[in-house]
C-alpha cells in the first residue's frame, strides 16, 4: 500500500495512511503504530500529531473532505439553468468517481460513518464535514428551480450514498455500474423531482 506522494506534509501522509488503512483493514486495523510502519514514518510520528485515538480519525475526516471535495468537484458542475441533462451529467461524473478510481475513499468514508454512531464527538465532527457538501448541492438544486431543495438534496444523497454503498461494500459490490447507468438513474430521479 502506497500513500507517499513527494511534497506531502507529514500531517496529510498521516491522515492518507490512515485512510488507506481504514479502506483495507477497518476501523480494528487502524492504529498509531500500523499508520506509522506503512507510512514508513519513525515510531510516535503518529502519536505526536495526533495524541488520541479521536485525534487521528478527527485528522483522517478533515483529510477525506478535502479529498472528496476533489473527487466530487462541485465547482465543476455544469450551470444548473442549463437543465437537468447537463445536471445529471456532472453528478453522475462525480458519483462514478466514487465507485471506481476513488473507491478507498468510499470505504474509509463508511469506516468512518459507521463509527460515528458509536462515538458522538465523532458523529459532530463527521456531520459538520459532511455539511459542506449538502450545502453546495442545495445551493445547486436551487438554482435549477427545486421547489423543495433540502428534500430533494436529502432524495440525490440517499441515492447516491445508496448506490455507491450497495457498489462498493454490499451486495452488488463486483457490478460497477457504468458512467452512462449512473447518469440514467440520475436522470430519472432528478425528472421525477423536477416533474419534467
Amino acid at each position: 500500500m502506497s500513500v507517499h506522494t513527494p511534497g506531502t506534509s507529514r500531517p496529510d501522509l498521516v491522515a492518507d495512511t490512515a485512510l488507506a488503512l481504514l479502506a483495507e483493514r477497518g476501523m480494528r486495523g487502524l492504529t498509531h503504530r500500523a499508520v506509522d510502519e506503512t507510512a514508513a514514518l519513525p515510531q510516535g510520528s503518529t502519536s505526536n500529531l495526533a495524541r488520541t485515538r479521536q485525534a487521528l480519525l478527527e485528522l483522517a475526516l478533515r483529510r477525506l473532505a478535502d479529498r472528496e471535495a476533489r473527487v466530487l468537484a462541485l465547482e465543476e458542475m455544469p450551470d444548473p439553468l442549463g437543465g437537468l441533462d447537463p445536471l445529471a451529467d456532472g453528478l453522475a461524473l462525480a458519483t462514478h468517481r466514487a465507485l471506481t478510481r476513488n473507491r478507498e475513499l468510499t470505504l474509509a468514508r463508511y469506516e468512518l460513518a459507521l463509527e460515528a454512531t458509536r462515538r458522538p464527538e465523532l458523529r459532530a465532527y463527521f456531520d459538520a464535514t459532511g455539511a459542506r457538501f449538502r450545502d453546495q448541492l442545495t445551493v445547486l438544486m436551487t438554482a435549477a428551480g427545486s421547489t423543495d431543495p433540502d428534500r430533494h438534496v436529502l432524495s440525490l444523497v440517499a441515492w447516491a450514498d445508496g448506490l455507491m454503498f450497495s457498489c462498493v461494500a454490499g451486495s452488488f459490490s463486483s457490478e460497477v455500474p457504468s458512467l452512462d447507468e449512473v447518469r440514467t438513474g440520475l436522470r430519472e430521479l432528478l425528472q421525477g423531482m423536477f416533474g419534467r
